[in-house]
């Protein structure tokens, strides 16, 4: 599953649009690249093995993509923030033929990391264009996705206009009857940021569902959730199943469990919306995601 031969593999550091990057070779994996913007993690890539996902969050991702159609049906799918494009490598290896559309704001970040490491040709499918998430998200025809996925951080925090639930409303329009949104955010105790956008996209979609680590959910640490949501409801036992053997298991929050954990949150609107909540000094390590 090789790709184009990485250059010399040694650190790669450059301005980019939204800040400085780095490209940090892997010393454990002779073509595994972390890419890091102002110093927090963005992307890990292994370019001999699109399969391999170093991230928790995005193997949560991964699992509940596999499970949003047939193993190996092609997907048209719509991924808001672009980065190594990890995930999109990943589905067009196991879903060949899905149409995939990166968004990512910072131009320059997405021409480094085609520099250093390329992607698969658009004739695999995958295309990127320089935009702003909701705007993008904006001139989307009607029923134009199967699959939405929302990772997209300003350094390490997610833009306001990306956490109301008018954008949670647009991505439904965007989204197919049977199809499924995703989104990655990070919190901290007391879970206020991620209880309201939990809130917003119940607003919107009928079926709702989360994948955090326990110590997550109970506010022990500062980290990510992937929020799930669709007009039909996720195939959760098998989500659970897979979720609970990561090196790093993660449990599946739904139902009654999910209503506990919302309580009495609102969605944030357009008028009240405000960035994601920066993360504590220490969160980031560079091995990990």
């Amino acid at each position: 599953m090789s790709e184009s031969p990485p250059h010399d593999p040694r650190p790669v550091e450059r301005p980019v649009d939204l800040g400085i990057a780095r490209l940090l070779p892997d010393l454990d994996r002779p073509r595994g690249w972390l890419l890091t913007l102002d110093g927090a993690p963005q992307s890990y890539v292994d370019l001999d093995d699109p399969l391999f996902l170093e991230f928790e969050y995005v193997q949560r991702l991964a699992h509940a993509a596999d499970l949003a159609a047939a193993s190996g049906q092609p997907l048209d799918v719509l991924h808001l923030g672009g980065g190594a494009l990890t995930l999109p490598r990943y589905l067009a290896t196991t879903r060949p033929g899905s149409r995939q559309r990166v968004v990512e704001l910072d131009g320059a970040l997405t021409a480094l990391v085609q520099e250093y490491l390329p992607w698969s040709p658009p004739a695999r499918g995958i295309t990127v264009t320089a935009a702003d998430a909701r705007a993008a998200l904006a001139g989307t025809p009607d029923a134009d996705a199967d699959l939405i996925v929302a990772d997209v951080f300003g350094g390490s925090r997610i833009p306001a206009h990306l956490t109301s639930v008018e954008f949670v409303r647009e991505a439904a329009r965007v989204l197919r009857p049977d199809g499924l949104y995703l989104a990655n955010l990070a919190d901290a105790a007391p879970l206020d940021f991620a209880r309201s956008q939990l809130a917003g996209l119940r607003e919107v979609f009928p079926e709702v569902s989360l994948i955090a680590e326990p110590s997550v959910l109970r506010g022990r640490r500062y980290g990510n959730l992937v929020l799930l949501a669709g007009r039909h409801e996720a195939p959760v036992a098998e989500l659970a199943r897979r979720t609970a053997g990561d090196a790093f298991p993660a449990r599946v929050v739904h139902g009654d469990r999910l209503d506990l954990l919302v309580g009495r949150a609102r969605p944030v609107t357009d008028a009240t919306a405000a960035p994601s909540p920066a993360p504590p000094d220490g969160a980031f390590s560079l091995g990990g995601g």
